[in-house]
């Protein structure tokens, strides 16, 4: 039996594959965020830093920087990102007791357990198909930079590989 599916992989067309010489583009974007919790659209930025880099068909990385401000492919209607406002704060509220904001237990003077935990729940990175030089996204998808601690100034991290 695996004998007749390795044959029928070596015997299929070649559909869909781009040969050429594999390229990587890196560059960092920087935002400024106004609100602790900010969820905003940073879709047009990486769109254009695709557009302009030598990849036309793979992939873009896009992480970020830090430890408390997340990345997630999302819908930005706004009731719905007030809603996922609220989410976070139901799932991972900020006025409640953490080690992590305890003085006795942690360093950290900022008090902000709660926007670590956010944006392990969220994520940190998104791999995002590149296609004829264009992201591929759904129709309402966006990729979504999510502030848990801020207002601050964010770093994201972007790197398109293929050919």
């Amino acid at each position: 039996m695996s004998n007749l599916a390795l044959s029928a992989v070596e015997t299929a067309p070649q559909a869909g594959i781009k040969e050429g010489v594999y390229k990587v583009a890196s560059t960092d974007l920087v935002f400024e965020t106004s609100e602790r919790v900010e969820l905003k659209s940073i879709t047009r930025e990486i769109a254009a830093f695709v557009e302009q880099s030598p990849v036309r068909d793979g992939v873009v990385l896009v992480s970020s920087l830090h430890t408390t401000c997340g990345l997630m492919l999302n819908e930005t209607q706004g009731a719905l990102l007030s809603d996922m406002v609220s989410m976070f704060e139901q799932v991972v509220p900020r006025g409640v007791y953490y080690k992590h904001n305890d003085p006795l237990l942690s360093d950290c003077d900022r008090k902000n357990a709660d926007a670590h935990l956010r944006a392990i729940i969220v994520g940190l990175s998104l791999t995002i198909p590149v296609v004829d030089g264009k992201l591929k996204l759904g129709t309402w998808q966006n990729v979504v930079l999510t502030e848990f601690d801020g207002p601050n100034r964010r770093r994201v991290h972007l790197q398109a590989m293929g050919v």
